[in-house]
């Protein structure tokens, strides 16, 4: 049967047939879980779909989806399959001038959104976009005086679906049938680090190709619980909570909004988990403010069995040997220690944890191992279904995202560039085949743009991007991001962003982590008044210095990084921002433009200056503008002197 399933709506159909009292989807509202086994999910999909139809979506139209991850919205991409058309998630927390674009580029006509706020920024931007002749919205709360001839609600549409279905007998299973694994399944957008973002078109083929891999390399089954809580518009959403989900037939979780994720994800106790490298981050955060703020006794525990899971969790958990005295450590710091502290962060279900998105650093990873969560880091991209290197048990390195995934072939250009050719390729960039002939080259090998090396095992290291590897004047290899992820380990950084490219020395801007820093303050008696405040603080300077001299002393080590400590930097005196442009929506360093906006505060860490004076504009959620001004401290730090390569 399973040979048959050649798109997402068969997929559907299978699960319906095979397992149909199975919970497939699950969402909480109003602090209760709601379930929908699969018989139901097929039933709404399928009058969803014909509800589209009725409004004259068509084979080939575009769809667009806007929302938080809510098991409708889930539904309506299926339902556009079903008709042969094509879902455009968006990210949901993009303004409406950010959306316009999308909305352009993809020829978007039919839009279903969750609630009034997306209907909102859809209405806001009719007078720039004026071609949306149907908007669907999910949650009813706040739309009763809404009166414009767009607007349908969810439910009405599948009214209408119903009706027009029994009207049109096998008109929808007609449409199903039709359907073929070279069909566009989704257009999903590229983050836009170095420009416009381009649409990343993937076939049914394609996307079930890289969610049957992940499930056979996994032994994943239906038994699975995942909670979807990342960007519909992200390619690992997309593969997790759709493909993977959808082949699987594994259960997929919503939860009530972004404020409850924490203590949904405790309820539920997922079994397969993924987050990106900052979601760890913050998680490792939030305990060790726990920590810190703690009585001296849990203090002297948790920092006592920590050491026990540094030196042997790691191994314990890959099955390696291990001393009989370590072991019985490791047990009783079970008891007293990671036992609870995975229940604390809603992971003591969980078999398979992934990250990815970007490097996260070996001292985070490590942590986590430590404790017993099997966290691996897989590596992929938009154009490759997020699927090109996985990490087998028991194989895991801290520095490589593991070895090319069944099915992938991955080799290095000369100049070390990433190349990839997969079954999980994309079909093309969205109207743009100049873009398209550029990333495919003529022996249909995708070209990641990140630069990477083999080690002697054959498992990937991935450096940085390919495009952001620089040199030193000193003629040392210079990768930001390496540097930026072992700042970030630390929970009082947020972001950090290195310069150093054909430089004598390296520099830094630093974003604190208002939570973790504000908690250390107060518990110092620190007056402050906000962020701005808070992060020209003296003390905070010193604390910060202390963060960058421990990494300067961890670079020195590396023979190939010893170069590239830091020497001076400052911390900025606001919090880096997708709004502001200068982080992509999945908060990836936009490097260009960071260093043409804040040229000034560079310049001045080079020429030794003290301190720089600077305004800068801000956006704020409501679309208004604001100036920011400080008089920005830049201090120095110690650096240790380098191990030198071998030759």
């Amino acid at each position: 049967m399973q040979a048959q399933n050649t798109t997402f709506p068969r997929w559907l159909q299978t699960h319906a047939q095979t397992r149909p009292t199975r919970p497939a989807f699950r969402e909480k509202y109003l602090g209760i879980w709601q379930s929908w086994n699969w018989a139901q999910v097929q039933d709404e999909v399928r009058a969803l779909a014909c509800g589209l139809a009725a409004i004259g979506f068509q084979r080939g139209m575009n769809l667009a989806i806007i929302g938080d991850n809510r098991p409708r919205l889930y539904w309506s991409m299926l339902a556009a399959q079903c008709l042969g058309g094509v879902p455009v998630p968006l990210y949901q927390d993009a303004p409406a001038a950010d959306m316009a674009y999308v909305l352009e580029n993809a020829e978007i006509h039919y839009a279903i959104v969750e609630d009034q706020e997306q209907v909102d920024k859809l209405l806001e931007l009719k007078s720039v976009y004026p071609h949306i002749a149907h908007i669907a919205y999910d949650d009813e709360r706040g739309m009763r005086h809404y009166r414009q001839p767009e607007l349908t609600s969810f439910a009405a549409l599948q009214a209408l679906g119903r009706e027009w279905d029994r009207q049109h007998p096998g008109a929808f299973d007609a449409a199903v049938q039709q359907g073929q694994g070279s069909d566009n399944a989704i257009i999903l957008y590229t983050s836009g680090t170095t420009g416009k973002p381009k649409g990343v078109c993937q076939t049914h083929a394609a996307l079930i190709a890289a969610g049957t891999g992940g499930v056979g390399f996994e032994k994943l089954t239906d038994q699975e619980d995942i909670l979807s809580y990342l960007p519909m518009a992200w390619v690992g959403d997309c593969l997790f909570s759709f493909a993977q989900a959808m082949t699987a037939g594994f259960t997929v979780n919503c939860p009530e909004s972004g404020d409850t994720v924490m203590t949904d994800m405790r309820e539920i106790g997922p079994t397969y988990y993924f987050a990106p490298p900052r979601v760890f981050e913050n998680m490792l955060t939030t305990v060790m403010i726990r920590m810190e703020d703690a009585g001296a006794i849990k203090r002297q525990l948790f920092h006592r069995f920590m050491a026990v899971a540094r030196h042997v969790g790691a191994d314990i958990l890959d099955g390696k040997p291990v001393a009989f005295g370590d072991r019985m450590a490791y047990a009783l710091g079970q008891v007293l220690v990671y036992g609870p502290l995975k229940n604390v962060l809603g992971l003591s279900r969980v078999r398979v944890a992934y990250t990815a998105g970007a490097a996260i650093g070996p001292d985070l990873f490590r942590f986590y191992r430590s404790i017993g969560v099997n966290l691996k880091q897989f590596y992929g991209s938009t154009e490759t279904c997020a699927y090109i290197c996985l990490q087998p048990d028991g194989h895991i390195k801290f520095d490589s995202v593991g070895l090319p995934a069944p099915g992938v072939e991955v080799k290095l250009a000369d100049n070390g560039e990433v190349l990839v050719k997969s079954p999980t390729l994309m079909d093309c960039y969205f109207k743009r085949p100049d873009a398209t002939a550029e990333a495919i080259d003529a022996n249909g090998y995708f070209h990641t743009g990140d630069a990477g090396l083999f080690d002697s095992e054959g498992h990937l290291k991935i450096i940085d991007r390919a495009a952001d590897v620089g040199k030193m004047n000193s003629g040392a290899m210079f990768a930001p991001n390496y540097i930026e992820n072992k700042l970030k380990f630390f929970p009082f950084i947020k972001e950090a962003v290195a310069f150093g490219d054909q430089r004598d020395q390296v520099c830094a801007f630093i974003n604190i982590d208002m939570e973790a820093v504000g908690n250390w303050a107060e518990r110092r008696s620190i007056a402050y008044s906000g962020y701005t405040d808070l992060a020209a603080h003296p003390q905070v300077y010193g604390l910060i210095r202390d963060c960058i001299e421990q990494v300067n002393a961890d670079l020195a080590a590396e023979p190939m990084m010893g170069d590239t400590q830091i020497h001076r930097y400052l911390v900025l005196h606001k919090e880096l921002d997708p709004d502001d442009d200068e982080l992509t929506r999945t908060r990836k360093v936009r490097r260009k433009f960071i260093a043409e906006k804040y040229a000034v505060l560079i310049a001045a860490l080079y020429e030794g200056k003290a301190s720089q004076y600077i305004e800068t504009q801000v956006k704020f959620e409501d679309g208004r503008t604001g100036m920011v001004a400080a008089d920005l401290k830049i201090d120095a730090c110690k650096t240790y002197p380098a191990v030198q390569a071998a030759a």
